[in-house]
């Protein structure tokens, strides 16, 4: 007889998923096991398999909810009636913000490799995707130049850009000089308009 659903399974669900990304980002994918993950997130092993059959298939769930949850804050500060550079800080800003104590599932999206299948990797690409967009379509719009060029770079430009907000959490301190909104302004201006626009 199949398990009913609890009333607050998507609260459980999410604080299991927490557990987990937490001990696959402190352990590695691959010293981590379901035994220890249930025995820190205080289940029993079947509970957790109950929940998700392998470890790729709880990998995969991580990721899913981290990036629906960036999409979400993303789509949320996305506003086309701002000046598109007060549009873009907004959105750079979003993904910051929504990156604040989220580190553990980030890391497991980065370093995730082989663990996903290919059928969950073209999902995940897919969400990027979406996330993507919504910045190489301002971007595009502030620097119309850059998708003229041969090769096109709109999209290297965007990528550069993700590739600052990637990596932050490796040394931004949120007791530091810097806020996370002040590193927004400071990512926005570096993608478009180089160190010269800091002055």
């Amino acid at each position: 007889m199949a398990r009913t659903r609890a009333k607050d399974f998507e609260e459980k669900q999410h604080q299991l998923l927490l557990v987990a990304a937490q001990v696959f980002a402190t352990e590695g994918m691959e010293k981590a096991s379901m035994s220890g993950i249930a025995k820190q997130a205080g289940v029993s092993k079947s509970l957790l398999y109950h929940y998700y059959p392998s470890k790729g298939e709880l990998i995969y769930a991580i990721i899913i909810e981290h990036l629906d949850e960036l999409l979400a804050a993303i789509e949320a500060a996305d506003d086309a009636s701002l000046p598109p550079r007060a549009r873009l800080e907004a959105m750079v800003d979003a993904v910051l913000t929504a990156y604040q104590g989220a580190d553990d599932a980030h890391k497991v999206q980065l370093n995730a490799g082989e663990a996903l299948n290919a059928e969950q990797s073209a999902v995940v690409r897919e969400r990027t995707r979406g996330i993507v967009a919504h910045f190489s379509e301002v971007i595009a719009v502030l620097h119309p130049e850059l998708a003229g060029q041969e090769p096109r770079m709109v999209m290297p430009v965007t990528m550069s850009l993700f590739g600052m907000l990637n990596w932050v959490y490796t040394w931004f301190r949120d007791d530091g000089a810097l806020s996370r909104a002040d590193y927004a302004r400071m990512a926005t201006a570096l993608v478009l308009d180089g160190v010269k626009g800091l002055r």
